[in-house]
Formats: C-alpha cells, structure tokens, sequence
C-alpha cells in the first residue's frame, strides 16, 4: 500500500485541489432580481433578459415532446408565457436605462412596412399563448378550431333585389 505522502502527490489528489480553489476565488453566482425595476444597470438588464431567453429555449425545446403528461405541459405552456411576460418586463426596464428597444423588432410588417397586428387564434386574453405539443390538449384544440360560418338566410327584398340585377330578356 502507497504511504500517504505517495497519496497526496497523486493526480487526482491535485486536480480536485486545484478545483476547489478555483470554486473559492469565483463570486457566488447572483440570482435574478424578482423586479426588473430593481436593476439599476443596463449591461446587468441585458444579461438578465439573456437568461430569461435561454430559459424560454429549454422550456420551449421540452414542450415538443408529445409523450409528456397532459399535467406536464399545461405547467410548462403556464411557465412559458410567465417567461414571456418577464421578457417584456425586461425589454422595457432597458428601454428605460436608456438600451435598445427590442420591441420595435418584434412587431410584424407587411410588404409596405406597415404594423400588422398578429391575431390570437385562441380565445383567451391576448398576452396568453399555446406552444408545441400543448396545442393538442384537450380543450386547447377546439380553440383554434374555426366555428362553422353560419348561412344568413334570404330575404324576400334579397331575392328580388337579385332577379332585378339579372337581365333574362337581353
């Protein structure tokens, strides 16, 4: 059996030194502010709004698996858009530091340049939306589902005013 000396000089025994005193000269890792308002620095904002983005990846990557629980992804749909809302928090506390306004760049143009609103297919409050495999929930798919369009029914005035139109004789 080695001596303990042989046992301190291994290359293991170094290599997790080494690491722990890296780990003690490292800051402690911050945390998120729960108020966007709080940030006082629009460099700390950008990076926030990096986190909450890269976050939103992960979640956004997990709901496409079709093989969770329903439970499952009605959570992480519910995380999303709260991800969402926290986003535009975000945006708007570095609009305020004086940063870059990344809601100009997220509204849609058409081909003239003008805004054109993006509908919500669902019914709910505009803010709230469906993602991957969360839109074929139960309940979830019949908000996107159109209703039938409903025939309005001929009036008397309607079926004459339309004969009027015809010209049967020339």
């Amino acid at each position: 059996m080695a001596c303990n000396q042989e046992k301190a000089q291994s290359l293991l025994n170094r290599f997790t030194t080494m690491k722990m005193k890296q780990q003690e000269k490292r800051k402690p890792r911050e945390r998120r502010p729960y108020l966007a308002s709080q940030c006082r620095d629009l460099a700390a904002a950008d990076r926030w709004r990096g986190e909450v983005l890269r976050e939103m990846g992960v979640k956004l990557a997990e709901i496409q698996n079709e093989g969770l629980g329903e439970h499952h992804l009605r959570v992480l749909n519910e995380e999303i858009n709260k991800l969402l809302c926290e986003r535009s928090h975000w945006e708007h506390r570095m609009l305020e530091l004086g940063g870059r306004d990344y809601s100009r760049s997220a509204l849609m143009t058409d081909l003239d340049g003008n805004i054109v609103a993006i509908p919500n297919p669902s019914g709910r409050d505009p803010g709230y939306r469906y993602f991957g495999a969360a839109k074929k929930l139960s309940g979830v798919r019949e908000l996107f589902d159109k209703p039938p369009e409903v025939r309005k029914r001929r009036t008397r005035y309607g079926i004459h005013r339309d004969m009027e139109k015809q010209d049967f004789f020339g």
